[in-house]
């Protein structure tokens, strides 16, 4: 009874670890607070995009990961600057914007979802 009590005691503070330090998954580890190593990340939650308004400096790379049950679609309003494929949860899709402008996107699945980008 003991060593049961002990196990179920080391699970509760493996799971209070991983819940204070965020347990992110391999390969999706962010750095300092929600900027990918090499540019900014958006997240795909609850059928919207977040942050949905971002101002960026050309050069930068977005990455948008899907944290939603189902799959969502980022594409650009032109349908031809960028285009992800399908995304299920926890699938990530990457994109470098070199040139200034405004750019709209929205979810192709879902056209409701909308947000946008300016390079400055």
């Amino acid at each position: 009874m003991k060593r049961i009590k002990w196990i179920f005691g080391l699970a509760a503070m493996v799971v209070t670890a991983l819940a204070c330090t965020g347990g992110t998954k391999p390969g999706l580890a962010m750095s300092s607070g929600d900027k990918p190593a090499n540019g900014v990340a958006v997240k795909i939650d609850n059928f919207s995009f977040g942050p949905a308004n971002i101002t960026i400096p050309a050069g930068t790379t977005i990455t948008w990961t899907n944290n939603d049950d189902v799959p969502h679609v980022v594409t650009s309003d032109d349908n031809k600057m960028f285009k992800s494929k399908a995304l299920d949860t926890d699938d990530h899709f990457s994109f470098t914007f070199t040139k200034p402008g405004t750019y709209r996107y929205y979810c192709a699945i879902h056209p409701k979802m909308t947000a946008k980008i300016v390079v400055q």
